[in-house]
């Protein structure tokens, strides 16, 4: 028999040396507590992932609910344009303390933080990941009943440190109807899997537009194969999108929590349930 390494990755099943895997989640800041961690991911840039994060904390927090919102995005944080924040965050040496929405809505992004908004962040992986842990270990949430995370695209280091580092409760797959949805959604979700992660259900963007004369609805990206994708997935489908400019004017001009109708009101009002 082979001495032990100790590299469990490197040894079979039988090793009487494997150890239990290592519970790698980061605490909270002391001054902090956080009821219900969400995270918003898209398998593709582009869907709108952060107007839906906005939108729901912004929704959340029309129902009462204290809600936080951290931009994961580092190489492209919106966050802030949404909500309209252009001021410096704020620190002490017991933390650093997240900027405020006008309805209450506390959000930390790495443009709080940066000399100039447009300043581009020419970071490798491990630095990027290490900033989205201090953003959950550094900064002083204070009471919040829900935390949304807004990802970045795709699966890569980001999402690996989030799921690892934060205790995740859900994540909610936003989505556009394109023909390559299904497997561009199946790699999100098959991520979430490997990392226990439960998926709360999908959300599908720029589904259609209704046409403000006649009211008839019309496929502008294609017909959608969204229900199909969910069945074939065992996952539901919690909302469909229209295209709406007023929303994309009103996020960029950091009016999000002003506008109205919000269509993600229907999805806080299930996870407010759950």
């Amino acid at each position: 028999m082979s001495e032990c390494t100790h590299d469990c990755s490197s040894c079979g099943e039988s090793c009487g040396e494997r150890t239990a895997p290592q519970d790698l989640r980061e605490p909270v800041n002391g001054l902090s507590s956080v009821g219900k961690v969400i995270a918003v991911v898209s398998g593709k840039g582009g869907v709108g992932k952060s107007m839906v994060t906005s939108s729901l904390a912004a929704a959340m927090r029309q129902l009462g609910k204290k809600v936080g919102v951290l931009d994961a995005d580092i190489t492209g944080p919106s966050i802030p344009t949404a909500f309209g924040i252009h001021e410096k965050a704020e620190g002490s040496e017991l933390g650093i303390y997240p900027a405020t929405t006008k309805t209450g809505v506390e959000i930390m992004s790495l443009n709080l933080l940066m000399p100039n908004e447009t300043d581009p962040v020419v970071w490798r992986g491990p630095v990027i990941a290490g900033a989205v842990k201090q953003f959950w270990t550094d900064v002083i949430w204070g009471e919040l009943d829900y935390l949304f995370v807004d990802m970045p695209p795709g699966t890569g280091d980001v999402p690996l440190t989030v799921f690892q580092s934060l205790p995740v409760d859900g994540i909610i797959v936003v989505t556009s109807p394109q023909d390559l949805v299904s497997m561009i959604v199946t790699k999100a979700v098959k991520m979430a899997g490997m990392m226990d992660v439960p998926i709360l259900g999908l959300v599908e963007n720029y589904s259609y537009f209704k046409c403000p004369d006649c009211g008839s609805e019309h496929a502008i990206f294609g017909e959608s194969h969204i229900d199909k994708v969910a069945a074939d997935l065992g996952l539901e489908v919690l909302t469909r999108l229209p295209i709406d400019p007023g929303v994309a004017a009103a996020f960029d001009a950091g009016a999000i929590e002003d506008y109205r109708p919000n269509y993600l009101e229907p999805v806080a009002l299930r996870l407010e349930r759950q």
